[in-house]
C-alpha cells in the first residue's frame, strides 16, 4: 500500500506538471488511446500497480485539463492545492458522511464549514445547511423544503400523503431560468411546464414589474448569475414584493451566490440574504474537487421535514445528522474539501479568488472588443459571451479554438445570437493565461473570417 500511494502521488503530480504544455482538449491520438480499456473482465486478480498505470498511461493523456489554468468551459473551478490533499486524504478515510456515529469527523468537519459559508456569504446564521453533488441537487432540496412549508400551511403533508389530491402550487421563473431548476421541479412533481415565466431584460434579469400577484401558495424562484451573462435578478424590489404576499423564495446561485464574498462584488447580491432557500455549487467558484454542491434554508426544520426518514437500526444522536438534510444516505465526506477550501482561502484569499477572475473576464472582454468582435452582455462576473460575425463563422472559430488548444471556450445561444462563453473560475488561471488565451483566440478568429 505504501509504495502504491506513493508510486500513485508521483503520478498525480507529473500530470500537473503537465499541464501548461499541453493541449487543453485531448488529441484524437489521446482520445484513440482509450481503446486499451476495452477488455474483457480479467479472470484472474491484476496487481494493483498495473491497474494505476494503465489508468494513467491511457486515461491521463485524454482527460481535458479542466484542472489548468487555460480552461474557460463552463463554470468550472479548478481545485485547489489544499481541497486535492484534503480529498486524497479523506478518500483514505473513506468515510460515510451520513451519520455523526459513522464518522465524527466529517461531521464535525461539515458543521464548522456551514457556519464559515453562511457568514461569508452574509445568510442567516440559523439557517440549514445540505452537503450534495451539485446545485442540480441543492435546488432539489431547497424546493423540496418550499413544497413541504407551503403545503403544511394548507393543513397538507406531502411527505406522508404525496401529491395526489395536494392543493395546488404556483411556481414563477424568469425566461432565462436554469435548466437545472427545471430538472429539481420535474424531480418534485412540479413540473417544468408549469411555470409561471416572467420576462427579462436584455441580460436575463427578471423585470420585477412583469411578476404575476403573487400568494402564500408560490414559489418564487430568483437567478443570482445567469449561466450566460452573469447577470443577477433584482432581489431587493422582487423579494419585498414575494414576502408581502406570503409567497417562498429560492434562489439559484450556482455560481453567483460567491459574489457576496468579494467587496466589489458584494453589491450583486444585494436583498438577497432575504429569501428562504438558497443553492450554489462548491465545485465552482470555490474550486473544490467535483462533485459537490450546498443547500441551504433559512428555517431548518423545513429542510429537515423534507428530507428526513428514520429507522430501528439508524443511531441518531442529540447534534445534528447530516443525512437528515439532503437526500443521500450513504455518501462520501464532501464537506471536508470544502473545509479545507475556506481554511486555506481565508476571507482575504477568497474574495481575490473572486475578484480575480472577474478581472480576467474583463479583460477578455477588452480584448475581443479591442479586435473588433461583439460582446454581448454586461460584464458584471466571471462571464463573458463574444460574438465573432454570424451564427456560422461563430460556430466555426469556437470550434477552431478548441482544436487550437491553447485554450477551451464552448458556445451558446443568446436570445437568438450564436456566441462563444468564456467562463473565468479557475484558481490556477494567471494573467500570463489569460494574455496567451486572448492572443489564441484573436488569432485563430481571424484566420477563420480570413478564408470565410
Amino acid at each position: 500500500m505504501e509504495h502504491l500511494l506513493k508510486a500513485t502521488a508521483e503520478r498525480a503530480w507529473r500530470y500537473r506538471q503537465q499541464l501548461d504544455g499541453r493541449s487543453v482538449a485531448p488529441t484524437p491520438e489521446a482520445t484513440a488511446g482509450l481503446s486499451r480499456f476495452d477488455e474483457p473482465l480479467p479472470q484472474a486478480s491484476t496487481d494493483a500497480e498495473a491497474v494505476i498505470a494503465l489508468l494513467d498511461e491511457a486515461g491521463s493523456p485524454a482527460t481535458v485539463t479542466s484542472t489548468g489554468g487555460r480552461y474557460f468551459g463552463f463554470v468550472t473551478g479548478g481545485a485547489l492545492p489544499a481541497t486535492v490533499a484534503a480529498s486524497w486524504l479523506a478518500s483514505t478515510w473513506d468515510q460515510n458522511a451520513a451519520m455523526v456515529a459513522m464518522s465524527p469527523t466529517a461531521a464535525k468537519l461539515e458543521t464548522v464549514a456551514m457556519g464559515w459559508m453562511l457568514d461569508v456569504l452574509g445568510l442567516p446564521s440559523q439557517s440549514g445547511v445540505g452537503f450534495v453533488t451539485c446545485a442540480t441537487q441543492a435546488n432539489f432540496s431547497g424546493l423540496a423544503a418550499a413544497r413541504h412549508a407551503i403545503l403544511a400551511r394548507q393543513g397538507w403533508d406531502v411527505e406522508r400523503q404525496g401529491l395526489f389530491g395536494a392543493p395546488e402550487i404556483r411556481v414563477v421563473v424568469g425566461e432565462e431560468v436554469h435548466v437545472s431548476a427545471l430538472k429539481a421541479l420535474t424531480l418534485l412533481g412540479l413540473g417544468r411546464e408549469r411555470v409561471i415565466r416572467v420576462p427579462v431584460d436584455g441580460q436575463g434579469r427578471m423585470r420585477a414589474d412583469a411578476l404575476p400577484p403573487l400568494d402564500d401558495k408560490t414559489i418564487v424562484l430568483l437567478q443570482a448569475g445567469n449561466v450566460n451573462t452573469g447577470a443577477f435578478d433584482p432581489a431587493e424590489r422582487i423579494i419585498p414584493q414575494a414576502k408581502a404576499a406570503g409567497a417562498w423564495v429560492h434562489v439559484d446561485g450556482a455560481f453567483g451566490l460567491w459574489a457576496a464574498a468579494a467587496p466589489e462584488r458584494a453589491h450583486l447580491m444585494a436583498g438577497y440574504a432575504g429569501a428562504d432557500s438558497w443553492a450554489t455549487d462548491a465545485h465552482k467558484w470555490l474550486n473544490v474537487p467535483y462533485d459537490s454542491g450546498v443547500v441551504f434554508v433559512r428555517e431548518p426544520q423545513h429542510l429537515h421535514a423534507a428530507i428526513a426518514v428514520n429507522a430501528a437500526y439508524l443511531v441518531q444522536g442529540d447534534t445534528r445528522e447530516p443525512h437528515q438534510y439532503v437526500p443521500d444516505f450513504s455518501r462520501r465526506a464532501r464537506g471536508i474539501e470544502v473545509w479545507a477550501a475556506l481554511r486555506s482561502l481565508g476571507r482575504d484569499g477568497l474574495a481575490d479568488l473572486i475578484e480575480r477572475t472577474c478581472r480576467y473576464a474583463t479583460r477578455f472582454a477588452e480584448g475581443l472588443s479591442q479586435a473588433g468582435y461583439d460582446i454581448l452582455n454586461e460584464v458584471v462576473v466571471n462571464q463573458v459571451l463574444v460574438s465573432f460575425g454570424d451564427a456560422e463563422t461563430t460556430r466555426r472559430v469556437i470550434a477552431a479554438i478548441q482544436q487550437e488548444g491553447t485554450c477551451w471556450a464552448g458556445a451558446s445561444v443568446w436570445q437568438g445570437k450564436t456566441a462563444m462563453r468564456i467562463s473565468v473560475s479557475s484558481w490556477a488561471t494567471t494573467d500570463e493565461d489569460v494574455e496567451r488565451s486572448l492572443e489564441a483566440m484573436i488569432r485563430v478568429a481571424r484566420e477563420v473570417r480570413e478564408t470565410v
